[in-house]
């Protein structure tokens, strides 16, 4: 499989009028944190809420009109699935998604507005390709796959061009990794036209295939189903072609981060720049916060969507906060005498802290018969003013178990 620049160049032109030119921000607050000018280019605000978008539709566009008569298939549990079903729509072309049955009702709704027969088959992904590729044998659809097609990596390549556009003395980019053709196309397009310029991947630690596979390192056997809020980049096995021609000779490292870190990502953005990003749009962000990497001076790192569940979104901002001490959930255990909980309260109240929950637990196994335990969820600024609080609460006798 190859890609050259002058494909990426071609998408652009096809591209130019029917996708939105994401915005490339500056972010005072990420550069102050990060200590490197930080630059966002959202794509979390292209048409179906990524950058899904591009591929799938310069994928179709190049299709013949004997193709596009048939139809076109695709397999994806969410950003893919909706890229292709707007693009076909677009151009009157009949889209059948296969989605697994665990998808997303928020997600298998949006692609159905977008005009696609939707199909729910199996548990997980796997399965949903397999039944998507027996359609394309069945119907003589198309496939149109979410990464390893040189149309799809090309439209995807487009964001490479925007970003040397507008920030053309970048020093870095960083660039989430799911099957590989976000980064595959953006790398090309940058490392063609600026060799000089570093691209980092960054994958979600529960699927970390291809960042084994870049890092010389065994990987483990991936689990039937992957739990992670980064469910856009969750491939359980990298593919050797996409390694071979397009992340081994342009990226120069990948790195992966945890939910964790994502989540606390996620609140930053939503906090500091009022964008709304889902955990694979999130991880190159993660991975600038958490990973020391080398930024250079200017650095470009890509939202790639914004697509969150809305039913996770209160334990993610939850998880986040937890992560960066703007929340913690403290249990002590004290003599159960009067005044205990006043005295706790008030060290509590001394050192600015603000009481949102608290449970008193007397039959919990390991308390005395004059022990209780008191769980609190506090509302904190910092890691720092929680260690405080927990010092203040051993000063006035409590037992500090959790935090």
């Amino acid at each position: 499989m190859k890609v050259t620049i002058e494909d990426i160049q071609k998408a652009r032109e096809l591209l130019k009028s029917h996708i939105c030119q994401t915005e490339l921000s500056h972010s005072l607050s990420a550069s102050k944190l990060l200590k490197s000018e930080i630059f966002f280019k959202f794509e979390n605000t292209q048409r179906t809420g990524s950058f899904k978008f591009r591929g799938a539709y310069n994928k179709i566009s190049n299709l013949t009109a004997e193709e596009k008569s048939r139809g076109v298939v695709a397999s994806s549990a969410g950003n893919h699935a909706q890229g292709v079903a707007l693009s076909a729509s677009l151009m009157g072309v009949k889209a059948t998604i296969v989605m697994p049955e665990t998808a997303s009702i928020s997600k298998s709704s949006a692609t159905r507005a977008y005009g696609a027969n939707v199909v729910l088959k199996g548990e997980i992904y796997d399965d949903a390709f397999q039944h998507a590729k027996k359609l394309e044998k069945e119907h003589g659809y198309t496939f149109v796959h979410p990464y390893q097609d040189p149309f799809v990596i090309a439209g995807q390549g487009t964001i490479g061009l925007e970003i040397l556009e507008k920030l053309p003395d970048v020093d870095t980019v960083i660039v989430p990794i799911g099957g590989g053709g976000l980064i595959s196309g953006v790398a090309l397009a940058l490392k063609t036209l600026k060799p000089s310029v570093r691209v980092i991947g960054v994958q979600s630690d529960r699927s970390p295939g291809m960042a084994c596979l870049y890092n010389k390192q065994n990987p483990t056997t991936p689990p039937k189903r992957i739990a992670t809020i980064a469910d856009g980049i969750a491939i359980k096995n990298p593919s050797p072609e996409m390694y071979e021609n397009f992340i081994s000779k342009y990226v120069d490292q990948v790195v992966t981060v945890s939910d964790d870190e994502i989540a606390e990502a996620i609140v930053f953005l939503m906090e500091r720049t009022k964008a709304v990003a889902e955990g694979s749009g999130a991880a190159a962000l993660a991975a600038a916060m958490q990973r020391g990497l080398n930024l250079g001076k200017k650095c470009c790192i890509l939202i790639s969507g914004g697509n969150i569940d809305l039913n996770i979104v209160s334990k993610v901002i939850d998880r986040g906060q937890i992560v960066r001490g703007r929340l913690c959930e403290l249990s002590v255990i004290v003599d159960d005498v009067p005044g205990n909980l006043s005295r706790l309260t008030q060290a509590i109240a001394e050192n600015k802290a603000n009481v949102l929950e608290v449970r008193h637990d007397r039959v919990s196994q390991g308390l005395s018969l004059r022990e209780t335990r008191i769980d609190f969820v506090l509302e904190t600024s910092s890691r720092e003013h929680v260690e405080q609080i927990k010092r203040a609460m051993e000063a006035v006798g409590a037992k500090v178990i959790q935090a």
